[in-house]
């Protein structure tokens, strides 16, 4: 089981929702977070005075899937969020020693298979 990660821009998140569908990916979570990775700094105009944006607002998706999951899942957040420009974002895999649904007590390979599969 790995648990994936991706933090991407938010007008993108349909899209990566989207594409998560379509490739039979289900149950994640979705955070709005604040970053900066390779964007070039902004600057804004906040009630007349000038600011320096130095954090970007980003979505952050947390997927734990089983491992035949794990490529289908990195290719739908790529087609989802990718725009070609900088600040498109990152995908990180991570291994997931443990996994338990609550509701069944289902554990690891049980508890991150969709229900009804």
């Amino acid at each position: 089981m790995k648990l994936v990660i991706a933090i991407i821009r938010p007008e993108k998140a349909n899209d990566v929702l989207e594409a998560l569908y379509r490739a039979d990916v289900r149950g994640l979570s979705i955070s709005r977070v604040q970053g900066h990775g390779g964007e070039l700094d902004r600057v804004e105009t906040y009630r007349g005075t000038t600011v320096k944006m130095e954090l970007a607002e980003k979505v952050r998706f947390e997927v734990a899937v089983s491992e035949e999951f794990v490529q289908p899942t990195i290719d739908a957040l790529c087609e989802g969020a990718r725009t070609g420009e900088v600040g498109d974002g990152k995908i990180f895999v991570l291994p997931l020693e443990r996994a338990v649904r609550i509701r069944t007590g289902e554990t690891d390979h049980g508890a991150v298979t969709p229900v009804g599969q």
